[in-house]
């Protein structure tokens, strides 16, 4: 899970960005794991110390916390939730017993439901984190992270239309959480991408990067996304990435992307890239003048 408020609930204990992992199925959608993550850096960090706390009893996953000392100066225990086991389990990657540990929470708790939806995600098990999540937005009618995770499913499944549709519900919740939308437009514009429909594909990136700067990579999940794709695609993607990162000055990471994309075999010079005007800062940079100065590779 990455970032954000009291208790957010996404895809990935950051254990580098648990986003693609495979887990128990043979190809979980690495997009779709990684898209779910809209954040939960409060959950993650709670799970963190929570674990943290639990180490010092012998037991990353004791059932009691202490709370403080008691007015006879001893500890005084205090039970963690079914919540807080739960997030415990998913931050060991122990899904199937994060599903059975959430279960004993109340079963109208939106947030419990949406992350058993999480864990099933986890797991490979499309049609009951959909249940899940479903559940969820019945609960909450108003809540981003089911929405969005609803519209990974979709992604999994291939039904980019339906996942488009899914992300801009998303967002219609959003308010003024700034950086969960910013996770929601990165989704979405994976979504466009796979679409091929590029322009708004890099609209989406854009305002993702608008919302918050380190979007794509404070989540070690592109690589793992792009993973299901063609060659060409990701040739695409990280040039596409690579624009966007020099039109905002960010020399460096551009031309890391900029890199990558060749070494992927960008081959689309038809209007010489090299005199792009989003590249005329990098274009002073040596790094950047022995790039261009590379063959394209043929693979």
């Amino acid at each position: 899970m990455t970032k954000a408020e009291c208790c957010r609930e996404s895809m990935s204990f950051r254990s580098g960005h648990v986003a693609p992992g495979r887990v128990a199925a043979p190809r979980l959608l690495v997009a779709s794991l990684a898209l779910v993550a809209i954040s939960a850096s409060g959950q993650n960090a709670r799970a963190q110390d929570a674990g943290r706390s639990a180490a010092g009893l012998g037991s990353p996953l004791a059932a009691a916390q202490y709370a403080g000392p008691a007015p006879n100066g001893a500890l005084q225990p205090s039970i963690a939730t079914p919540e807080e086991l739960g997030d415990l389990k998913m931050l060991h990657k122990n899904y199937r017993e994060a599903v059975e540990t959430y279960a004993q929470g109340p079963s109208n708790d939106p947030t419990l439901r949406n992350k058993m939806g999480i864990a099933y995600h986890q797991l490979g098990q499309l049609q009951k984190a959909r249940t899940e999540y479903l559940e969820a937005l019945r609960l909450r009618p108003v809540y981003m992270e089911a929405a969005n995770n609803l519209g990974t499913v979709e992604y999994s499944r291939k039904n980019n239309r339906r996942a488009i549709s899914w992300y801009h519900k998303a967002l219609g919740m959003a308010g003024t959480d700034t950086e969960g939308m910013a996770s929601v437009h990165m989704n979405l514009g994976m979504a466009w991408f796979a679409r091929k429909n590029y322009e708004k594909a890099n609209l989406s990136f854009q305002t993702a990067l608008k919302l918050d700067p380190d979007v794509f990579e404070g989540r070690g999940a592109v690589g793992q996304i792009l993973a299901e794709r063609s060659v060409d695609e990701r040739a695409r993607f990280h040039f596409d990435m690579a624009k966007l990162y020099a039109r905002q000055g960010r020399n460096e990471l551009a031309i890391q992307y900029l890199r990558k994309s060749l070494e992927e075999g960008y081959k689309d010079r038809k209007a010489p890239w090299s005199d792009d005007s989003d590249f005329a800062t990098l274009r002073q940079m040596p790094e950047f003048q022995q790039l261009i100065a590379v063959e394209p590779r043929v693979l």
